[in-house]
Parts: structure tokens; sequence; C-alpha cells
């Protein structure tokens, strides 16, 4: 199975099974001398990790992160980062009955049709446990950008129809509330409507919006490896992930030239900056120095008890309801792997910039 790393100068490859052992990363490329515990990135497992709040699966993991190699005494030292999570709470006999069974909105025939075997134990690694190997690698990247003045946070855009307003934006807001919006009212709007999804079986998708700030300008490369491309594969790569935008995105689309396009001027300071953010930070696909706004769509969690049609392996059409630990929606524990996505990208992009220009690579 290839596809499992990320980057080219900060490298990051995870491993593992929902229903293995354990699962973890590797980290290539890593600077030596980043001051680095497991408690900074504790910090981020623990906003992702289920059965935190009644709407997330209540499946328990504590996802306690061990640090195997790449420091030493508190410091990195240069080497590969490796990273461990040991799973606790599998119940994989949840599952028996799956394994012949396609599961409508999973990846269970995808699977068999490319490697004629599943891991039918929670879907294996089209697992959303997998992401908790990307949120531990994304803290140290995330360390080492704000080394550098930058800061990645994301939060609950919308749920279902309910939109958080931004007249009412509480960052402070998004970390407090289950639902990750900063937005006390949609929270409680958004809380509504789940509780009424659970009783019916179904559930819900939305809408996380990532914020990049402190990123200089020139950051990407203009071809393949643009800052909006990189941003995007990175962001599509998320299970349930099924648009991303960046900017005004599609608005773009129904916008004229002369209001889409961002006024240049220059500030109190000399410095060169745009009256507007139509672009989301990002022009030819290098940043322009505003924050990057990205905008992730999250599907519906597809596992739910509500009938549904759908065939098996040996061709038998049938019904199906998913019992088993799911959660009634996928947004809130996702914010925090888009926030980690965004810095594997920024960093590894950040490392490519630095022999952009012949005096960079002197010093």
């Amino acid at each position: 199975m290839s596809g499992s790393v990320l980057g080219k100068q900060f490298t990051v490859t995870t491993w593992g099974e929902s229903h293995g052992k354990a699962i973890g990363a590797v980290i290539d490329g890593c600077p030596a001398g980043l001051a680095l515990s497991s408690d900074d990135i504790q910090a981020d497992l623990d906003r992702r990790r289920p059965g935190a709040s009644a709407f997330s699966s209540p499946r328990k993991e504590d996802d306690k992160v061990e640090i195997l190699s790449g420091v030493f005494e508190g410091i990195t030292t240069g080497a590969p980062i490796s990273l461990i999570i040991y799973n606790s709470n599998q119940n994989s006999k949840d599952y028996s009955h799956l394994a012949k069974v396609y599961r409508p909105g999973h990846a269970d025939y995808g699977f068999d049709s490319k490697y004629g075997f599943r891991d039918y134990r929670g879907g294996g690694r089209s697992s959303g446990r997998e992401t908790a190997s990307r949120v531990a690698a994304g803290a140290v990247a995330r360390k080492v950008l704000r080394e550098l003045g930058i800061e990645i946070y994301a939060y609950t855009l919308s749920i279902g129809q309910v939109t958080a307003d931004k007249s009412r934006f509480s960052l402070e807001e998004s970390r407090r509330n289950p639902l990750c919006f900063p937005d006390a009212q949609a929270y409680e709007k958004a809380a509504e409507l789940l509780e009424e999804l659970k009783a019916e079986g179904d559930s819900a998708g939305g809408v996380i919006e990532c914020v990049i700030e402190g990123l200089e300008p020139g950051i990407g490369e203009p071809v393949f490896d643009k800052l909006d491309a990189s941003l995007g594969k990175a962001m599509f790569s998320i299970g349930g992930v099924k648009g991303v935008e960046i900017g005004d995105g599609f608005e773009a689309a129904r916008s004229k030239g002369s209001m889409n396009n961002d006024a240049f001027f220059i500030d109190e300071e000399n410095k060169i900056k745009k009256r507007t953010n139509h672009s989301g930070g990002v022009l030819g696909g290098m940043s322009d120095g505003s924050p990057v706004i990205v905008r992730v769509a999250v599907k519906p969690t597809p596992s739910i008890n509500k009938k549904q049609k759908t065939v098996d392996s040996e061709g038998r059409e049938l019904e199906l309801s998913i019992g088993g630990r799911h959660d009634p929606v996928i947004v809130p524990r996702a914010v925090v792997v888009a926030e980690a996505m965004a810095a594997l990208t920024l960093t590894d992009l950040i490392f490519q910039n630095m022999y952009s220009r012949m005096e960079n690579v002197k010093e």
C-alpha cells in the first residue's frame, strides 16, 4: 500500500490500523534543537480523541502518545522522530457481521476491488482513527511554525444548516464547547439538531474553517506544489472531506474581476498590504502576506443506524443497519486534524522555500 508519506523536506509517514495493536507516525527532516515533549503533542491529541463528548464515538481511547526516537533531554536531535499511540478499546467483534458486507458511504468496496482483501474491523487504514497519527505529527510541525511566528487555528463553521455568525465570533468559545463552534448560539442550535438526528439514527456533515496567520509572502511553489494545491491535497486526504476552497472559493466564480481582485497599498510601516482578502492569502500558488483562509466540507458520518440498501461480496442484495460506536458528526473531531494537515503542509513548503534563492542557501 503506497501513499502513506506526506512531504518532501519535512516528511511524515503514518502507520497502523484502527483495530491493530497501535498506530503512529515517523517524522523525518525535523531540525535538531527544537524543544519537544510528549505533552506538546498530547494537548492536540486530547482535542481529537473519541469519547470526549455526547457528540463523538463512545469508544474510550486515552490516545497517550510516546516518543520513541529523535528526542534527547527534551530537544530534537535531527534524527527521525517516531511516535506511537497504543489502541486499547478496539471491540473488533462489533464488526464481525460486516466481514462480507459493503457499507454504504465507506471504502469497503474500493478496498476489495483494489487489494482483494480488506480489514473490516472499523475500516483499517481508511478509519478515522488513522488521523490521530496525523494530529501527533502535526503537533510537532506546529511547534516548528510557532518558532517562526506562524499560528494556525480552525473551528466549526457549520453543521447541517446551522452556520456560525461571524459577528459573534469567539475562538475561545470554540475551544469550550464540544462542537468547536465559535458562536455560542450556533452551538446550541447545532446541539439540538444532532440530538434529533441521533434519535433518528442519522448523522450530519458540516464545514471547517482553518486560518493561518503570520505567513510571510512567497511560500509555495508556482507550479505543481502551489500552496493552495498542497493544502487542498492535504485536506482532501482527510477521510470524509468532499470539498476544499481557499478564500472566496466557489463564490469567486460568481464575482467580477473588479470585485475579486485585492487592491494593494503601503501601510504606515512602509509594508505592502492588501485592503481585502478575496484571495484567501494565496496568489499564483504562493502566500501573499494575508491570512490564509481554508474551508473544508465534511460529509455526514456514513455509519448510521438507519436501514440502508447494499450488497455483500457474494453478490447478494440486503438491508443493513450499522451498529457499534460512531460519531453522529465528524466535523468537531476533524477540526484539529485540519490544523495538523495545514501545519505539516506549511512546514514542508517553508523548508522547500529555504533554497529558493542563492542567498538563502548561503545563509
